[in-house]
């Protein structure tokens, strides 16, 4: 049947040629094929830390979301936080404003299953507010845990259709989703563990994405994207191993073609986590300790291809500017910090002293890293983007790239690696080396430092 309406179809395209007059005709609907459903990225926003915020705080956020290709910022928000209506009427204005969207993740290490009005009344609120996420026909809503909430309830006393994709622990749940209204579940599995907060060698696979995807059977799976998980409060002490995380998490990605991917975080300085700016306007928790003064801006310009190679289904990010991204710790694991009244973090023990680079580039070139006063390392990277590992040296970090005899990236990292510190550091110093010019194949000009971090 598909083979004569097309046969048709030709013969009327040969008469509009051989004949003008009789015009061209209509595309046919039933011959054009279906519309692959859209991929987004969003990225985890901790409201509970911005108090102090302003318009253009959040508008500079979004700015430089948008600039990588993120579509939204999941609002992580407190039932306990004056603030908290203050600050997402301000997040879905500056949104509204700069063309980006914006759902509440309602943080249920706070809110309850007893707080039903008071969520359905934020729903009833934002859901039909123009810089709300929508998908599959719903205003999307999520959560940190809550996986027993009934969504039910909410649905029904919200005026717009809601899409609730929330945080499920165990995947198994998924098969009372029905019965709780929900329509999909995300994952907080980024990192290599047993489950909950256990942490184990790895490597990082997707065991955990793959037993959600089954059990979610074709309703929405949100999988979730973190470059790193360092902590040191009394309350929560630990790393993760996630060294080559950066890239690794995304080339999974580019495999398992989740329906939506979140990124955890975009500004948790307490976890270590974060890609967006250090913000000098967030309310300190303590984390200043570990997070100032190490920037992860940087991550976004590894960031940036990966997202757009999901977005648009490829299996390779492509290189638009050839450049280097690497992270570090500011000390080596054994490091001595007297000063500290705790212990070194639950983890630390299974990391590596390493400095980690990655090779962004059109064509092979040979990466050559020197490490405080270790030889300098050489080693030939292809094509593509390339995570490399070297061992840790006390003092000057330097990267460079050559190829054809030419360096064609230069330059020092933004922090030495020291052999002491007062407080346990766990958390990475991320900075670039980006090409000069768009990074075609071959480009012999030297790299500049766009950034620290």
């Amino acid at each position: 049947m598909m083979l004569a309406k097309y046969l048709v179809f030709l013969a009327s395209i040969v008469a509009s040629i051989l004949h003008p007059a009789l015009g061209a005709p209509a595309l046919d609907v039933g011959l054009t094929e279906p519309q692959a459903e859209p991929k987004y990225v969003f990225a985890h926003f901790m409201v509970g830390i911005v108090e102090n915020y302003q318009l253009e705080d959040w508008v500079t956020d979004m700015k430089a979301a948008q600039a990588i290709g993120i579509d939204a910022f999941a609002l992580n928000c407190a039932s306990i936080d004056k603030y908290t209506p203050t600050q997402l009427a301000l997040a879905y204005q500056a949104a509204e404003q700069v063309n980006f969207k914006v759902f509440i993740s309602f943080d249920f290490a706070y809110w309850s299953n007893g707080d039903t009005a008071k969520i359905a009344a934020y729903m009833q609120q934002y859901a039909n507010h123009p810089a709300q996420m929508q998908y599959r026909g719903g205003a999307v809503v999520s959560t940190f845990v809550g996986d027993s909430f009934n969504w039910g309830p909410v649905k029904q006393a919200t005026s717009h259709p809601i899409h609730a994709v929330p945080n499920l622990q165990d995947p198994a749940a998924a098969s009372s989703n029905g019965q709780r209204g929900a329509d999909g579940a995300f994952s907080w599995y980024a990192w290599p563990t047993d489950g909950g907060n256990s942490i184990i060698k790895g490597p990082m696979t997707t065991i955990w994405d793959d037993r959600y995807i089954k059990d979610l059977a074709g309703t929405t799976y949100m999988a979730p994207v973190s470059p790193w998980f360092a902590t040191h409060f009394n309350s929560k002490n630990w790393v993760f191993i996630c060294e080559n995380l950066p890239t690794l998490r995304w080339e999974q990605m580019l495999t398992l073609k989740p329906s939506l991917v979140e990124i955890i975080s975009w500004n948790d300085y307490g976890e270590s986590h974060y890609i967006g700016p250090y913000s000098a306007n967030h309310s300190d928790d303590g984390s200043s300790k570990w997070a100032k003064g190490m920037p992860h801006d940087a991550w976004r310009d590894l960031y940036k291809p990966y997202i757009a190679a999901y977005k648009s289904g490829d299996s390779k990010p492509a290189i638009t500017q050839e450049g280097l991204v690497y992270w570090y710790r500011p000390t080596p694991k054994g490091v001595n910090c007297p000063e500290d009244n705790m212990p070194a973090p639950n983890g630390f023990q299974m990391l590596s002293d390493s400095i980690f680079v990655a090779t962004m580039l059109n064509s092979p070139a040979t990466l050559t890293v020197t490490s405080g006063s270790n030889a300098p390392v050489k080693v030939e990277v292809p094509a593509g983007i390339v995570t490399t590992n070297v061992t840790m040296g006390i003092g000057a970090q330097k990267f460079q790239v050559s190829r054809n005899g030419q360096i064609i990236l230069d330059g020092k990292g933004g922090l030495d690696v020291a052999d002491r510190s007062k407080y346990y550091n766990f958390n990475v110093f991320v900075g670039s080396i980006l090409g000069s010019s768009a990074g075609a194949a071959g480009n012999a000009s030297v790299g500049v430092m766009r950034r620290q971090g």
